[in-house]
């Protein structure tokens, strides 16, 4: 039984990588423009696949978005601003791991603290979305702030505010949606595999 449980769960990492593949290929699916705004939602994936597989196979699928981020810079980059950050693999690949698994772990110690198993998937999936924006801005800020002028046309010492800017306007939202809709596909996924 254990053989066939592990098989089950490689097959379903091995989906929810396609899944991120189309995300990424095919607009709309993975980036939804809100006005001003480019919400990502491909994280949202990453986090349902580490609330219903665990922090391991999160950090797979993560790190298989990661990848397809860092590749696609160099072939079919989303925005100049890409060939210039993700080409970086720490900036393009290390978040995306992270994201899986804080949102794995933080799920894993939450459920047995708190009743509600919505709120609990809830909270990992917003921390698991703040890991990802924190850690690619704050790397942007890290390795590049000595470029800011070239890459955003912005003197150095207004970068920090223009990247907590950034933080504001998709990281919040980000995170609030991957709040909302990860638990509501989470746990009718979770039921349908204790079956």
């Amino acid at each position: 039984m254990h053989n066939r449980q592990k098989l089950f769960k490689q097959v379903l990492v091995a989906i929810f990588c396609a899944i991120i593949l189309v995300q990424n290929i095919i607009p709309f699916l993975g980036y939804i423009p809100i006005g001003p705004l480019d919400l990502t939602i491909i994280h949202i994936t990453v986090v349902i696949v580490a609330l219903i597989l665990g922090p391991w196979y999160g950090a797979i699928v993560g790190g298989f978005w990661g990848l397809v981020t860092f590749i696609r810079a160099f072939i079919w980059p989303t925005s100049p601003l890409a060939t210039i950050v993700f080409v970086n693999p720490l900036i393009a690949i290390l978040p995306r791991i992270l994201i899986g698994v804080i949102a794995g772990y933080t799920y894993y110690f939450l459920r047995s603290k708190l009743k509600s198993q919505f709120v609990s998937m809830s909270i990992a999936a917003v921390l698991g979305s703040l890991t990802n924006t924190l850690l690619v801005l704050g790397q942007i800020y890290l390795f590049y702030r000595n470029q800011s002028e070239k890459m955003y046309s912005l003197n150095v010492h207004d970068l920090l505010p223009y990247l907590l800017g950034v933080i504001g306007t998709n990281g919040i939202p980000e995170a609030i949606l991957a709040g909302i809709m990860a638990p509501v596909i989470a746990i009718p996924l979770l039921k349908k595999m204790k079956k």
